[in-house]
């Protein structure tokens, strides 16, 4: 049994998602203490509970202390069994978020696995579904993983409602990636969505967005115009999702979400100044791309590197949580707040 404090770092969900994941894959179980104790609303919330009930589904773990509040758990996974599942959040709740922990768990299953996720697919504070599609799914399937996300129906903050597919491909061994030159973007890609109002809060976004890029001097610009047809989600709402894949390899992006009264313009605006602003930093992957990869490097066998745009501490919470739970060593260069590079010599499943 392991004991981790969930206050350690940044000390949000993030740490509990980690432990979920790297318990399952190296079959240890954990003890996971202080989750979320300095939150506003402290302890365990429906998003989280959604995660370990996942884990636990594919893993036929033992848990105790599963209750919304809570802020401990025991967690004691057994053998990984990929199959056909199908999870409910039954609130907003963040549907990437609950597939942060079940994704590298299913790499590394037994058999191939269908997984329908019920939520948010596009809230604020969690990255959003087109992001885990366009920008990091390219990134492990270079490393070998091959899956498919399917976003079928949008759910927006607070009704939820979204759907997503997610169809994976257990892998024996994932390659280590090492980039760290940005090179030149070829291209700016994007899309404008919105479910439930007017057809022109879609245009006007694209629109906003793809004049901020040119004024920036990028020309190659495609933004696809997601409207959708109204009766097939029951939230509304809005948002911008733009990326880039630059020469070497990387990935870049930025993104906005719609609110009440926030004009669209606005939305296409700030999506397009968070892509931007990324490079000029001349890191090849953006912010968040290298906080969700900590815990892929540990997976992949060898020695990776990576620089990101920002090195956050997220980075290095997620960092510090890993070579906990798996002696797995990873190295930084550069200060919270600025580009930095990231090292791991990883390999650590019991497969």
């Amino acid at each position: 049994m392991i004991e981790i404090d969930g206050s350690i770092g940044e000390g949000g969900g993030q740490v509990l998602r980690l432990c979920l994941a790297l318990s399952a894959l190296t079959r240890k179980s954990v003890t996971i203490k202080n989750i979320r104790v300095n939150r506003t609303n402290p302890g365990l919330r429906s998003q989280h509970l959604s995660a370990i009930r996942a884990v636990a589904a594919v893993t036929a773990a033992k848990v105790s202390g599963l209750a919304i509040g809570s802020s401990e758990i025991i967690f004691c996974p057994g053998p990984t069994h990929g199959g056909t599942f199908h999870f409910d959040a039954k609130t907003a709740a963040s549907t990437t978020l609950i597939l942060q922990a079940l994704l590298p768990v299913l790499a590394f299953a037994d058999q191939r696995s269908s997984i329908t996720l019920i939520g948010g697919t596009n809230n604020p504070l969690a990255p959003q579904a087109d992001y885990v599609i366009n920008v990091l799914n390219p990134v492990l399937a270079s490393m070998g993983f091959l899956y498919e996300v399917r976003l079928v129906k949008r759910g927006y903050y607070p009704r939820g409602g979204g759907l997503i597919h997610i169809f994976t491909e257990p892998v024996d061994v994932l390659h280590p990636i090492n980039i760290v030159n940005t090179g030149s973007p070829r291209g700016i890609r994007g899309i404008s969505h919105s479910r439930n109002l007017p057809a022109h809060v879609v245009e006007r976004q694209a629109d906003a967005a793809t004049r901020s890029c040119s004024r920036a001097g990028y020309q190659d610009i495609s933004i696809v115009r997601d409207v959708g047809q109204r009766a097939k989600s029951p939230s509304t709402g809005s948002g911008v999702v733009l990326w880039a894949e630059t020469s070497t390899g990387g990935r870049l992006a930025g993104d906005a979400l719609g609110a009440p009264g926030k004009p669209a313009e606005q939305v296409g605006e700030e999506a397009a100044a968070g892509l931007l602003g990324q490079f000029s930093t001349g890191a090849p992957f953006d912010t968040h791309l290298g906080d969700q990869l900590i815990v892929w490097l540990a997976l992949a066998k060898g020695r990776s590197r990576i620089k990101t745009t920002k090195l956050t501490l997220h980075a290095v919470t997620a960092m510090k949580v890993t070579e906990t739970l798996t002696g797995c060593s990873f190295t930084t260069h550069g200060e919270i707040g600025t580009p930095g590079t990231i090292q791991c010599l990883g390999g650590i499943t019991s497969r």
